[in-house]
């Protein structure tokens, strides 16, 4: 094992070899980094907050349009293939300003390593900052250093250096002139696949396109902003409709209450959750979702009639069900508590 303490020539990073890497150094000009890391706090325990081995999967970054710690880029250009290295980085490099904060980086890490989205797409705020200064990562270690940034070892090692034509890039490792030109593209795609009835791989064409847009909003209620919210809630009801049909109905409750709440006069989202509700017997808000259809569209009266009829007899078979299961119930406990107990006696021996 090689081992070696040399400064990065970066003020506020000092770099340990622990094991030296194979040939010369890969060109970081484009192209993709694949790569373990462990990083740990610069306490006596050296406690470690996230490990890529132990979460099963290497991380994978776009030189040039990294996952927002732009620090990373520094470290890993430094390095050889094969090469594993320790980096102490002050809290300069690990929390230089809101958007760049270790904590965020690493709620997304997490999210992917069990298999959900790298960010909540479907939570509107005011960006980065935003969600910073009011809502909780989910996550109390990640918290507590969001609220008091510092130092952190980075253990890193280099798997391998490809070039654009070697991999396919996905949606966060675009710039946002194309991720706006890959929008319809995957807007298009996800209806393609809804009209075939493949609705779970058309969810994923429309989640696409709605994170592609959630990374190139900026300053909100602005018009850029707002043409891009009305694209990204086109894109979350088709998601949702997919949802509808996969019976994922507190899932679609759940997105279109978000959009509700931000733009009351989204007629759509009144009509899924409507549907949402009413297949979950949540009779007085799937009506008065219904209701609302009415108001913002009149031109919608027939298809909400029916809606109601729909939801007028399911709740009558739902009500009769209950009312026999219940009937049941008591009829079992009645002959039960009616039914002679024997008496059990206990005797003591002595011997």
């Amino acid at each position: 094992i090689m081992e070696g303490i040399m400064m990065m020539g970066v003020e506020g990073i000092k770099k340990t070899i622990l094991h030296g890497g194979t040939g010369e150094k890969p060109k970081f000009v484009t192209g993709s980094v694949t790569f373990h890391f462990r990083t740990e706090l610069c306490n006596d325990e050296r406690t470690v907050i996230d490990d890529s081995k132990k979460a099963g999967m290497p991380m994978e970054m776009v030189i040039g349009n990294l996952f927002k710690l732009d620090v990373w880029e520094i470290l890993l250009m430094s390095m050889h293939i094969g090469e594993v290295a320790e980096f102490c980085c002050d809290v300069i490099h690990t929390a230089s300003n809101s958007d760049k904060l270790y904590p965020i980086v690493a709620k997304s890490l997490r999210r992917i390593a069990v298999g959900k989205d790298p960010v909540d797409w479907h939570i509107h705020t005011c960006g980065m900052a935003n969600m910073v200064a009011y809502h909780s990562l989910g996550y109390d270690d990640l918290d507590e250093l969001q609220k008091e940034p510092q130092p952190l070892y980075f253990v890193m090692e280099l798997l391998k250096v490809q070039q654009p034509s070697e991999y396919d890039r996905e949606s966060w490792a675009l710039n946002d002139e194309e991720r706006l030109k890959a929008v319809p593209v995957l807007h298009g795609q996800g209806n393609k696949l809804f009209k075939q009835g493949r609705y779970d791989d058309a969810t994923l064409k429309y989640k696409e396109a709605i994170m592609c847009i959630k990374n190139v909003q900026t300053k909100a209620w602005e018009a850029p902003w707002l043409r891009l919210e009305k694209m990204a809630n086109t894109l979350t009801l088709n998601y949702c409709q997919c949802l509808l049909l996969m019976e994922e109905y507190y899932e679609v409750i759940e997105h279109t209450t978000d959009i509700i709440n931000q733009h009351p006069g989204a007629m759509k989202a009144f009509y899924l959750r409507g549907k949402a509700h009413m297949e979950v017997w949540n009779e007085a808000e799937a009506r008065d979702d219904f209701m609302s259809v009415l108001d913002l569209d009149p031109g919608m009266k027939k298809t909400i009639k029916k809606e109601l009829a729909v939801l007028k007899m399911r709740m009558e078979l739902k009500n009769e069900e209950d009312r026999l299961k219940y009937k049941g119930m008591f009829t079992k406990m009645a002959r039960e508590t009616s039914r002679p107990r024997s008496r059990i006696f206990r005797t003591n021996d002595s011997s």
